[in-house]
């Protein structure tokens, strides 16, 4: 599976690295914080796939890792793509760099 770290990400963001941001936490959790990118909820990542860029490197985070490991798992065998990445430790470790 391929992950990157939180400290990884925000070198990314920092660099403004040509990348797709996907958070799949549920709205509130959005609003509450959020890196930016696009907030698509888990539940919704299957009827909202005309929006994921296929043509960049697509990162997906989520409260704590677990729910984007999934999905990218998931979307890797139906979309055929590899070049999706899950933030391990998702937006809670990241918070911690700041």
């Amino acid at each position: 599976m391929n992950t990157i770290t939180p400290q990884e990400l925000k070198e990314k963001l920092e660099n403004k690295d040509v990348f797709q941001l996907i958070d799949i936490r549920e709205d509130y959790e959005f609003e509450d914080y959020n890196l930016g990118g696009l907030n698509i909820p888990m539940d919704n990542i299957f009827s909202s796939l005309d929006k994921i860029d296929k043509d960049k490197a697509v990162i997906f985070i989520c409260n704590s890792g677990k729910r984007s490991a999934a999905i990218i798992h998931t979307l890797k065998r139906k979309l055929q793509l590899d070049d999706f990445y899950s933030v391990s430790g998702g937006v809670k470790e990241y918070q911690e760099l700041e």
